[in-house]
């Protein structure tokens, strides 16, 4: 089914309704990336709206235009995080109830905004392991209960609310914008970009980003419809979904000019870049667009660039695994299972005669078994340069350390990592 853009007359009242609401997010000059990709690029920063994303304008928009019957048997909604504050803080503005369905493995930080934004008119419950675990219980309490469900994306009222932002940022921008990088979830995003875009800037190229863990939207294309993946990694939790919707799907088939799919490793140390050189925090869902820039450098040089800086919604806890991420992707942290000689010295040998100047032990772990010549170990090794990696994987062999390498091995690096 074809959806048409949405008119830009409806997304301009939707704007008028959110006006109290909402801010009018600034659109950012950021010199290093400038710099170093030879273009203008700018961050529309949605990130430091109230409930820190965009997830509100579209919340609000769609709760306040129910019926008043529909406000008076509350709502319901499934969310990864930043659609549940966008909800509960649109509850509370409204005085209307609210049950909120997220993934068990919903970073608490995300959780208790949610329970603040909304006060006591919501409940959150957590169900599954992934959105759309969530989303299947949600909508199952919604047929039981007679209420209505805010979908998070794959509904007009809250394209026409996440609009607003492609409005607020054509009006911000005083050259023409070449090229837009969007990230992708479930598609509401990307749909108010396209319905705007394709409108009053048709010459602006709109390029959708999506983890490369959850690629929902790029096999949907391949594929010519709609496909449920039967796994993702739900890291990047904001735009990690198994099933699109069926608006954006269409909008994207019709007029997404390219996608591009993001390690969740080069993720993490967008995340660490811009938090160490810009001051500027976000979640991985947040860092995607910026993280894609890299794979498109040839083509926006010396172009007019913007990226969705969609969330900043980050639980700090997560830090180190988003720094062991980064490490992976760099190829700049390794394990290994390592032979140790079970006899006095191997291990100082070890650390003077394999390890070079600037690696670092990470992750150790050995037991001593004194019937067998010798042990084995599992070390994680941190180097300063890719090129090093080589050299120490040499003298490992050369001196009878090596055993086995454990980067690619997937359910071992999980326990590990």
């Amino acid at each position: 089914m074809k959806f048409k853009p949405i008119e830009i007359k409806a997304i301009e009242l939707a704007k008028k309704k959110l006006k109290d609401v909402v801010l009018e997010t600034e659109l950012q000059y950021n010199a290093r990336y400038s710099d170093a990709l030879k273009s203008s690029i700018w961050f529309k920063r949605e990130d430091l709206q109230k409930v820190r994303s965009f997830k509100i304008r579209g919340a609000y928009n769609k709760i306040s235009s129910l019926n008043n019957e529909d406000k008076t048997k509350g709502v319901v909604c499934s969310s990864a995080g930043n659609h549940a504050q966008g909800v509960a803080l649109s509850c509370n503005k409204l005085q209307i109830d609210g049950v909120i369905y997220m993934p068990t493995i919903t970073p608490n930080q995300k959780i208790e905004q949610v329970k603040m934004f909304g006060g006591k008119y919501i409940e959150v419950r957590l169900e599954g392991d992934t959105y759309d675990d969530a989303f299947l219980a949600a909508k199952k309490y919604c047929e039981l209960e007679n209420k209505c469900f805010i979908h998070p994306f794959d509904d007009l009222k809250v394209i026409e609310g996440q609009a607003t932002l492609a409005l607020e940022t054509i009006c911000q921008s005083k050259n023409k914008i070449d090229y837009i990088f969007v990230p992708i979830g479930g598609g509401g995003l990307i749909s108010g970009i396209i319905s705007v875009f394709k409108q009053l800037s048709p010459e602006t190229k709109i390029i959708g980003i999506e983890p490369f863990g959850a690629p929902s939207m790029k096999t949907s294309l391949e594929k010519n419809k709609i496909v449920t993946l039967s796994k993702i990694d739900p890291f990047v939790d904001g735009a990690a979904v198994k099933k699109i919707g069926e608006i954006s799907f269409s909008y994207c088939k019709q007029f997404l000019d390219d996608i591009i799919l993001v390690p969740e490793g080069k993720i993490c140390q967008t995340i660490l870049d811009m938090y160490n050189k810009d001051a500027i925090v976000v979640e991985p869902a947040g860092a995607i667009a910026i993280a894609a820039l890299d794979y498109y450098k040839d083509e926006i040089k010396n172009k007019n660039v913007v990226c969705l800086v969609c969330g900043s919604n980050n639980d700090i806890t997560r830090m180190s695994e988003i720094k062991e991420k980064a490490l992976l992707f760099g190829n700049l942290k390794h394990y290994f299972v390592i032979k140790l000689p079970q006899r006095a010295g191997a291990l100082k040998e070890f650390l003077t005669e394999i390890l070079g100047p600037n690696d670092d032990i990470t992750h150790f772990e050995y037991t001593k078994k004194n019937y067998r010549e010798k042990g084995h170990a599992v070390v994680g090794l941190e180097i300063k340069h890719e090129k090093d990696l080589a050299p120490l994987i040499d003298r490992m062999k050369e001196n009878g350390f090596y055993d086995e390498y454990l980067n690619n091995k997937e359910s071992l690096g999980q326990i590990l990592v």
